[in-house]
């Protein structure tokens, strides 16, 4: 039997998995990006006698002040509580027990050094600004787990709580370790996800499949008043996690409030990709995702133009898109709305920590390698720009204090994670993050260019304050791009989700409005705020009263799916590919 000889690997090819195993053994993140803003950092502190010598006078009298206080603290003199780096008090250190000796100093000591540690890498004459960020962020991670708030032993809280219940806290811990344990090496979800399941409390708003291909689904959702809106709205959700965001809880769910006010509906549900589908591209997503959508919404709703709907990436893909069909003369879209989605990367925010060169060359080879990039990997990304929120907080609560925080229809969605195509995800990365290419005009969509300023549909645009996803100043570029006559932007309190999640009614909850035309000049973020009046409440009730607007009257709802032209319903809401793990 004759044998058959592999081929040895390309250099190109061994390389690549070289650093495929490189990146399991660091998490994903590359350390040659991290070396390289050190030796940026120290060859130029060298070079800075100035900076050496205000270095050692400031940790001198950091040094020399945590003394001061601790000679305070151990006289019994009332000292004031820890600061962070704002100026505010750090909210981890304000409890009553934190400021007792010797925690008090710990607390005091943690915040100086940390400070110093700041001041170190700022400020370094000829370090670029993008090494200074990555330092900072090391630092930051760095400061983080090195919380006294973290530590048993030198957390009072902890002990006191550890004194009060005999221990039996720290038991509780070590079962709920046991048990998370026991869940990742099964690939299980996080305990308390049970409590929601697709089809049942979460993605329940009736409605039926109506459109199915290797890509998408398309959900139809059924009409709860006697008239609706003449023009439909299809919503693009970000393929990096399930459409159910926008359809949760009944009285969270986005999908449920816009049916109950009289519009027509379409969700496109994303297949979670596998191995198989490594080879998707870009192109793909646009054509058979968007574009098919498109394609069965105008059979179904006939002769009326499509209010579109973007959220995150599904956003960027949106604006791709309409982009494309402008380039056409294709004038299906009456109107285009973003949640939190960037055309413009030159700013990215913290996610840019991860955008370089090295750190995309390890996570290609790592998505090359399995044909796509998991959910935890995107996840552990997302956890690191919020450590003590997401990592440090939920370890010190749930392992240390016993307790399990209450699972809520937000928090199980965020667990319910997808994978994404190793093709389409390098696109993504390379050509939009890196390289920028739609907002400079060099992006093709069917080898052909596109220009965002082609678009002249009315627009409303959401940026949320605290997200550190898509950074409104961010989101807000996408006024300076396109050439519509009826620009609306709105910034709402919240983050990337949590802003977006608001609920019909959400007395939390705030934002600001104002419309531009093409005419206006242009203000930039901070002019815009001062411009923009505040209201309190949810968001939502103003945007559909917009859609409303741009709505040309009332009509009776359309038939479910169109059987004639090829669009038969193939299954009830919510689908299967949205239970696809």
């Amino acid at each position: 039997m004759a044998k058959t000889n592999k081929p040895a690997p390309t250099t190109e090819e061994a390389d690549r998995d070289f650093r495929a195993q490189v990146a399991q053994m660091t998490s994903g993140l590359a350390p040659t990006a991290f070396s390289t803003a050190w030796a940026d950092w120290i060859s130029h502190l060298a070079l800075s006698p100035s900076k050496q010598g205000e270095l050692q006078r400031n940790a001198i009298m950091r040094a020399g002040d945590t003394w001061m206080f601790a000679l305070r603290a151990l006289a019994g003199t009332p000292a004031p509580p820890a600061e962070g780096l704002s100026g505010e008090a750090d909210r981890r250190f304000a409890g009553e027990a934190w400021q007792q000796f010797p925690f008090n100093v710990l607390a005091r000591a943690y915040q100086n050094n940390v400070a110093l540690m700041n001041e170190a890498v700022r400020g370094v004459s000829g370090v670029s600004e993008y090494h200074t960020q990555l330092l900072e962020f090391a630092t930051r991670m760095m400061a983080e787990s090195a919380s006294p708030s973290n530590v048993l032993a030198l957390n009072p809280e902890l002990l006191a709580l550890t004194k009060e219940e005999q221990g039996q806290n720290l038991v509780r811990g070590f079962q709920n370790m046991v048990e998370d344990l026991g869940r990742t090496l099964k690939g299980a979800a996080p305990a308390g996800t049970e409590e929601f399941e697709v089809g049942r409390n979460v993605a329940v708003t009736p409605g039926q499949v109506v459109f199915r291909n290797e890509l998408i689904e398309l959900i139809q959702y059924t009409p709860t008043t006697p008239t609706v809106h003449a023009e439909p709205v299809l919503i693009v959700p970000a393929w990096i996690m399930k459409y159910y965001i926008l359809d949760l809880s009944p009285r969270n769910s986005m999908v449920k409030f816009l049916v109950d006010q009289g519009h027509t509906v379409f969700m496109m549900s994303w297949k979670n990709p596998t191995e198989k589908d490594r080879d998707l591209g870009m192109d793909d997503y646009v054509h058979q995702g968007f574009m098919a959508a498109l394609d069965a919404v105008s059979a179904i709703v006939p002769k009326r133009k499509v209010q579109a709907v973007g959220y995150c990436i599904g956003g960027t893909l949106l604006a791709i898109a309409a982009a494309a069909l402008a380039r056409d003369k294709d004038e299906r879209l009456g109107s285009i709305t973003m949640f939190a989605a960037q055309v413009d990367f030159s700013e990215p925010g913290e996610l840019a920590f991860f955008i370089n060169p090295s750190q995309l060359a390890m996570l290609e080879a790592t998505m090359h390698k399995k044909g796509v990039l998991e959910s935890k990997q995107m996840g552990g990304a997302f956890a690191m720009l919020r450590a003590r929120d997401l990592l440090w907080q939920p370890i010190v609560n749930q392992y240390l204090k016993g307790q399990r925080d209450r699972m809520i229809d937000l928090m199980a969605w965020n667990a319910d994670g997808t994978r994404m195509p190793w093709r389409m995800h390098s696109e993504y990365l390379y050509r939009l993050y890196l390289d920028n290419e739609l907002s400079t005009n060099r992006f093709p969509v069917g080898g052909k260019l596109i220009r965002l300023s082609d678009i002249g549909v009315p627009m409303f645009v959401v940026g949320t304050e605290a997200d550190h996803v898509a950074p409104w100043k961010s989101v807000y570029k996408v006024d300076n791009l396109v050439r519509s006559d009826d620009l609306t932007f709105l910034l709402t309190a919240g983050g990337h989700n949590a802003g977006i999640v608001a609920g019909p009614v959400h007395p939390k909850r705030h934002y600001r409005m104002r419309t531009r035309r093409l005419a206006d000049p242009h203000l930039a973020p901070e002019d815009w705020v001062e411009a923009a009046p505040k209201s309190e409440g949810s968001w939502w009730p103003a945007w559909q009263g917009w859609l409303a607007a741009h709505s040309s009257g009332k009509t009776k709802p359309p038939a479910m799916g169109a059987p004639g032209k090829g669009y038969d319903v193939v299954d009830d809401a919510p689908g299967k590919y949205v239970r696809q793990r």
